[in-house]
């Protein structure tokens, strides 16, 4: 017990608790004349010492502590860009639709792998037989123009169906030639004997990018063409013509069967950009991760104002 002295009437009464203390001033006692009035009270405990912190107090004590680590971590993380080898991979699709009344269909998958892609493409109903043997069909990334399929309208000449020069305003130029050995440069877009061939057809390949291909697929506007119809499908005088990229092929072999363009979703951060086709885009932003990093340090700031009442309550 600890002895309080006060001094009455109007003195001051000194609460001793264990090294600290309040001093109140209490009113006057009537009926005591220049005595002193012990009084004995428990040994009172102050919040503020930290020798008496329980177990509870410094419970609280570090949950407020940890609430705002844990935001400043969470703000960190949110903030934190993709690494550079995750930028570099990402994969693009294309479903194939007809053209030319070719009734050519197919999907394409490009994967990307910094300078390196795996193309893999399921074809058909494509033309079958040319010469006696299967119909071989060109097929190309076409990059570097709006990156969409021509539509009929791009028949500027009136022959009933739609070139490959008359579809370079859309699809561009050749980026990459989805050829079964060998060269896969622009060099290679007529080598038949190195594309696949018949009416139905499944493609398998992983080649080398330049940067023009790289960022056609990154943007949005790298589109695939398959090339190949057949005559009896095509008007009759477009099927007697020659095709106008070799003179020594008829047209039904260049013309465009095929076209899709490849919409990208990549593997870490999402590909900027992207035509009016359609690419997938990140919406993961710097602003987004502030905001996230906002409403946690929000969220903590409550806590820690709700825990500081609870124990100013206690």
């Amino acid at each position: 017990m600890t002895a309080v002295r006060r001094r009455a009437p109007g003195g001051r009464v000194h609460l001793l608790s264990g090294g600290g203390g309040k001093t109140f001033r209490p009113a006057p006692v009537r009926g005591i004349h220049g005595g002193e009035l012990t009084v004995h009270t428990p040994n009172v405990r102050t919040r503020h010492d930290p020798r008496y912190d329980t177990g509870e107090n410094l419970m609280r004590k570090s949950m407020l502590l940890t609430v705002p680590t844990l935001a400043l971590g969470a703000l960190t993380m949110a903030a934190a860009p993709a690494s550079a080898h995750e930028s570099d991979m990402w994969s693009s699709q294309a479903s194939l639709g007809s053209l030319n009344n070719s009734g050519t269909t197919g999907d394409v998958m490009v994967d990307v792998h910094g300078t390196e892609a795996t193309v893999t493409m399921d074809v058909s109903g494509a033309a079958e037989t040319f010469m006696d043997g299967p119909f071989p069909h060109a097929q190309h990334i076409h990059i570097a123009a709006q990156g969409m399929c021509p539509p009929p309208t791009a028949d500027t000449d009136g022959d009933g169906v739609v070139s490959t020069p008359e579809g370079h305003p859309f699809y561009g130029m050749i980026g990459a030639s989805l050829t079964t050995e060998g060269d896969t440069s622009a060099d290679s877009a007529l080598a038949v004997e190195r594309f696949p061939g018949g009416s139905a057809y499944t493609y398998e390949r992983t080649l080398q990018l330049d940067e023009a291909t790289a960022e056609s697929l990154r943007n949005g506007t790298a589109v695939v063409v398959v090339h190949g119809v057949d005559p009896a499908k095509m008007p009759a005088a477009a099927a007697e013509k020659m095709s106008p990229l070799n003179a020594e092929l008829p047209l039904a072999a260049t013309l465009p069967a095929a076209c899709g363009t490849l919409t990208a979703s990549q593997m870490g951060a999402m590909p900027e950009g992207g035509a009016d086709t359609g690419v997938a885009q990140d919406t993961g932003s710097a602003a987004e991760a502030a905001a996230l990093g906002g409403g946690v340090l929000a969220a903590a700031a409550g806590a820690a104002w709700a825990l500081r009442r609870r124990a100013a309550r206690a």
